[in-house]
């Protein structure tokens, strides 16, 4: 009879995973798939209970992340978010001091700040930009060692 309670709980959280896709039960129902098999094996509930909570926290703390960086692979930045990285020209000399500053990338005039407070970077260098803060983005400028624009 435990078996199938254990069984039970195991479709349950899979069904909850299925409707999620969050990633969040299917470790644990791995752990209950893994006391079901000792249930049946004649196990005590006690020690059933213990590996259901063992194998599930070894599942969510050591495969969890793994799968994580795997389904994320391939998704790929929209927007704002694809920003950092690109590359832009300055079309308005960049001083944090004087809070001025502008660069265009892809047609687009944005509002640009140097990493660093003490640096004016020049009309018509090319930078990377670091991140997205607001409306402003905050770049440096860009080294062509080892990199291609």
């Amino acid at each position: 009879m435990i078996p199938f309670i254990w069984l039970g709980i195991l479709a349950f959280l899979l069904i909850v995973e299925a409707v999620t896709a969050g990633l969040t039960t299917i470790w644990f129902a791995g752990g209950a798939l893994v006391a079901a098999v000792a249930a049946y094996a004649g196990a005590g509930f006690a020690i059933q209970v213990i590996l259901f909570l063992v194998v599930s926290l070894i599942l969510v703390i050591f495969t969890r992340p793994v799968a994580l960086r795997i389904m994320n692979r391939e998704v790929e930045g929209t927007n704002v978010n694809s920003l950092p990285g690109k590359r832009a020209v300055v079309t308005r000399d960049i001083d944090n001091l004087a809070q001025t500053g502008q660069v265009r990338l892809n047609d687009v005039e944005w509002t640009a700040r140097a990493n660093r407070d003490d640096h004016i970077i020049p009309q018509g260098t090319v930078v990377k930009i670091l991140e997205v803060k607001g409306v402003k983005l905050i770049v440096e400028e860009w080294s062509k060692e080892g990199e291609n624009l």
